[in-house]
Formats: structure tokens, sequence, C-alpha cells
């Protein structure tokens, strides 16, 4: 039985001939973002320019971590238990979810540690990287 090639798709050919790593030629396509507050935008600001500035960035992988962790919280939130609020879900169903959440941040965050953990500089600078690009 003969099988067919499959082909690649125009737009998966157009793709992956950009570079990966450069915004400005990148298609626009949806996105969602989240809002946090101005003093944890503020520590990103900082951690990350510290990270990028540093001789050693490995130096830097806790306060990396930490702020991925401060910021999977803040964004968990914001997608998840705000719009319950919002939706007035009720006590009960908040409370559930919340305790819910408070399990998953708690695993999420030893992941997070861990990877981030073990992360040589130029993979710490490249996580700082995305999130400078997340940011606008």
């Amino acid at each position: 039985m003969t099988t067919r090639a499959k082909r690649r798709s125009r737009a998966h050919s157009a793709k992956s001939t950009r570079p990966a790593g450069d915004p400005s030629r990148l298609p626009a396509r949806p996105f969602l973002r989240f809002y946090h507050s101005e003093e944890l935008h503020q520590k990103t600001i900082l951690v990350l320019a510290t990270l990028e500035s540093a001789p050693d960035p490995t130096a830097h992988r806790d306060a990396l971590a930490e702020l991925a962790v401060e910021l999977t919280h803040s964004g968990l939130h914001y997608y998840f238990i705000k719009p319950l609020k919002v939706a007035k879900a009720g006590f009960i169903l908040e409370q559930s979810a919340s305790i819910g959440m408070i399990g998953v941040q708690q695993v999420i965050a030893t992941v997070i540690r861990n990877i981030i953990g073990r992360m040589d500089a130029p993979q710490l600078l490249s996580v700082g990287n995305s999130l400078r690009q997340f940011m606008r």
C-alpha cells in the first residue's frame, strides 16, 4: 500500500522560516494577559535587571524562582478566583476553589523552584527574556 508523504502547509512553512526570538517578526496572534500589583511589577523589573546585569546569573536562581512563583500565584488568582467572585458563585464554591488553588500553587511552586534551581546562566537569561516579552 502506497502512502503519501505529508506536505507542510504554507502557514507552517512560513512560520518556521522566522526567527523564534524576534517578536517584531511574529504574526499578531490572540493572547491573554493578566494584571498584577504595582509592587509585583516593580519586583519583576528589579529581579530581571539584577539577573541580566549579574556576572553570574546563577547566583540569582532563587530570586527568579520566587518571582516566577509569585507571578504564577497572581495569574491563577486573576484567571480563576477573580472571575468566580465577579460571577458571585457563592461562598462554598469560592472557598472550594481557593482551597484547590492552594494545593495547585504548592505543587507548581515546588516544580518551579526545582526547574529554575537547575538552570545554567543562559537558560536563566532566556527565562528572564521570556518574562520581559510577556510584559509587553
